[in-house]
């Protein structure tokens, strides 16, 4: 079993600047790809980040060229790094992690909240 958990969250005004951390846990942690899904209010879930063990990174349309998303092997911890913040970037955050290269993730951390005024 893998646990997750974020710190990081905040109140921010537009266009300013977050970083997420998410501390790892647990077995397999050594080849985990971990990720970050957000949601805000009202709406579903949306894909933000991923970063695979191998360092490899993809992200969301919305926030290319805006946030970076990084691993800390080291350290089991993920990071992402939120700049030019907009309101639309309002949202729980929560980290995810999965062992396999593809599909669903199987680990969840409990979320940190991002709030973003204009």
């Amino acid at each position: 079993q893998v646990k997750l958990v974020e710190s990081g969250g905040g109140l921010v005004q537009a266009g300013g600047s977050l970083t997420l951390s998410c501390a790892a846990s647990g077995r397999t942690v050594s080849r985990l790809s971990m990720g970050w899904v957000r949601q805000a209010p009202g709406k579903e879930r949306e894909f933000v980040a991923h970063i695979t063990w191998r360092d490899n990174t993809r992200y969301a349309d919305s926030v290319k060229g805006r946030f970076g998303i990084s691993m800390d092997n080291a350290k089991n911890t993920a990071y992402l790094q939120m700049n030019s913040l907009k309101p639309e970037d309002t949202a729980v955050y929560y980290c995810v992690g999965r062992v396999a290269d593809s599909g669903p993730y199987d680990y969840w951390g409990q979320g940190t909240q991002v709030t973003v005024s204009s």
